[in-house]
């Protein structure tokens, strides 16, 4: 996320681990209990837990770390159309907008200068641009592509770029136009996708086909496709872009990439079981006794990242200098989107 690369002094704390922990808050999204937990991030203390639209998918928090912004996917076969807007400090629920026709909004992301809010539209196939002062629809930007699901924005190629899980395939768009550049086919299931910190690069996990491209975000090429076994479903950054983290929700690991080799580094098990009760979950039990690691968020500091087990109920602390597990939060049912805010909720 952007706000990992606002220069803020943050407190910090020494955990069980030894490892530094960066104080701050953690906003975890319960997708089956319609709820987002407000987590110490150094702790994992509850401060708060918040109703949210039905079925809380993604969320991105504001780059001032004031506004935590859900997306209501919705659930139980009804489709979603609407966003709820967290003010983090006070640790409550500001309000809900409605989106009226786009339906099934799911990726979300803030313009780096706050003046913006991009959010994907599955029952439309589009991308919406919001404006964060009214909360009013721009724009919406068709996709063509079957369901529109994460989006990442490459700021300094002025572009956005849409991942698209239906027709293994990431959109690009001029930001500037709203221009479609380019349909760029990566492979089956395309779903994950993040920008490197200098916006140098796009990458993308493609669950199905069990693979990652890099995208150049000038040429609109694919520069790589790297092996990425099993069921690659997100991708997160670290702050100096030397390493991308791959959850993958078949095996129950978080992959580690050498950015600039391509090449894995290192598997992580988060040693955790799927709890009895999964069938009526997104993935179900189709993974068998796997965890289901989805969301992935990194710390500003680079130093630790969290990883939320959909079929787990939990949120798994990561050690990276360490590369293991070193803690384990227990959260709401079925925790999928992750966000942070440098603010303490509640206090």
């Amino acid at each position: 996320m952007r706000h990992f690369l606002i220069c803020l002094t943050l407190a910090a704390v020494i955990n069980s681990s030894g490892a530094p922990a960066e104080s701050g808050t953690l906003i975890v999204l319960n997708k089956s209990d319609h709820t987002a937990s407000l987590l110490d991030s150094a702790s994992g203390a509850l401060r708060a837990t918040l109703p949210t639209a039905p079925g809380p998918h993604e969320v991105d928090v504001s780059p001032d770390g004031k506004l935590a912004v859900v997306t209501g996917y919705g659930a139980q076969g009804a489709a979603g159309n609407s966003l709820t807007v967290i003010d983090v400090a006070a640790a409550k629920v500001l309000r809900s907008v409605d989106l009226g026709e786009y339906t099934r909004p799911h990726g979300i992301q803030w313009a780096p200068s706050g003046a913006a809010l991009y959010v994907t539209a599955e029952g439309k196939h589009a991308l919406i641009e919001l404006d964060p002062a009214s909360w009013k629809i721009r724009r919406a930007l068709p996709t063509g592509q079957e369901v529109s699901h994460m989006v990442a924005l490459a700021p300094k190629a002025g572009r956005a770029f849409v991942a698209n899980i239906g027709s293994g395939s990431v959109t690009a768009f001029d930001l500037e136009s709203g221009e479609l550049l380019k349909q760029i086919e990566t492979g089956a299931g395309a779903e994950g996708i993040a920008a490197t910190p200098d916006g140098a690069e796009i990458w993308v996990t493609n669950r199905e086909a069990d693979t990652v491209s890099v995208i150049d975000p000038a040429t609109l090429e694919v520069r790589a496709t790297l092996p990425a076994a099993s069921f690659p479903i997100r991708v997160k950054l670290t702050p100096a872009g030397d390493r991308a983290l791959v959850s993958c929700a078949r095996s129950g690991e978080v992959v580690v990439f050498d950015t600039a080799a391509r090449s894995e580094l290192k598997r992580i098990k988060l040693e955790l079981a799927a709890l009895d009760q999964t069938k009526q979950r997104i993935f179900g039990d189709r993974f068998g006794s796997s965890p289901v690691p989805v969301g992935i968020l990194i710390e500003p500091s680079g130093r630790r990242a969290f990883v939320a087990s959909t079929n787990a109920d939990a949120v798994s602390v990561l050690d990276l200098e360490q590369g293991k597990v070193v803690d384990v939060w227990q959260v709401g049912k079925e925790p999928d989107g992750l966000g942070y805010s440098p603010l303490s909720a509640g206090e």
